[in-house]
């Protein structure tokens, strides 16, 4: 079933889009404070389709998801108790919310740096450290630089890896998208 394929056609050619760049940036700020879907999934084909524009592109989600960073921050400040307590034990996240700020506890400012480069949902440590009312510069620093380094990657290997990495990407993508879906089922039934 060739579904992934045709999803990568599809976000090739919305990748170049006039308004794609706005898109962008509304995505990468949503996923900052509550959006499930990680910019890169329009970044890399963005930056595929105008390899020129890597540097632009890299630099608008780095900036949207700063200033994403700082509306999740603000929420956990001000508005934990009333609204975002209620939605963590109404969507069952309390257990990674209680493992969020352990880890604040054992490692200060470096786990929004982590969240902030890794896969790991860098929403949850921006709401997190509003509530536990990190030092806001130093949160927005290491927020900038961890989400800069990640973003600028991504943009960085695919505007180096051009039409070869392209190429094998498109033979690839279906039995990719497929290990991405299986691997989520298996960790599914594996943290339930």
């Amino acid at each position: 079933m060739k579904i992934f394929s045709w999803l990568y056609e599809w976000t090739l050619k919305w990748a170049e889009h006039k308004l794609a760049p706005k898109i962008l940036a509304i995505l990468t700020f949503a996923e900052s404070v509550f959006f499930p879907i990680p910019p890169d999934v329009l970044l890399a084909p963005m930056v595929l389709a105008k390899p020129k524009k890597a540097w632009l592109y890299a630099s608008i989600t780095t900036i949207a998801s700063v200033f994403g960073g700082i509306a999740g921050y603000a929420l956990g400040f001000y508005m934990f108790e009333p609204w975002i307590q209620p939605l963590i034990t109404e969507w069952g996240k309390q257990a990674t919310f209680d493992q969020a700020v352990l880890w604040f506890n054992d490692w200060g400012v470096w786990v929004v740096f982590i969240a902030g480069f890794s896969p790991v949902p860098y929403k949850v440590f921006t709401v997190s450290a509003g509530f536990l009312q990190m030092a806001f510069l130093p949160f927005l620093l290491v927020s900038a630089i961890g989400r800069g380094m990640r973003f600028f990657l991504v943009a960085g290997v695919i505007h180096y890896g051009g039409e070869r990495m392209e190429k094998s990407l498109r033979k690839w993508v279906d039995v990719l998208g497929w290990l991405v879906v299986g691997l989520i089922v298996i960790l599914y039934f594996i943290l339930r």
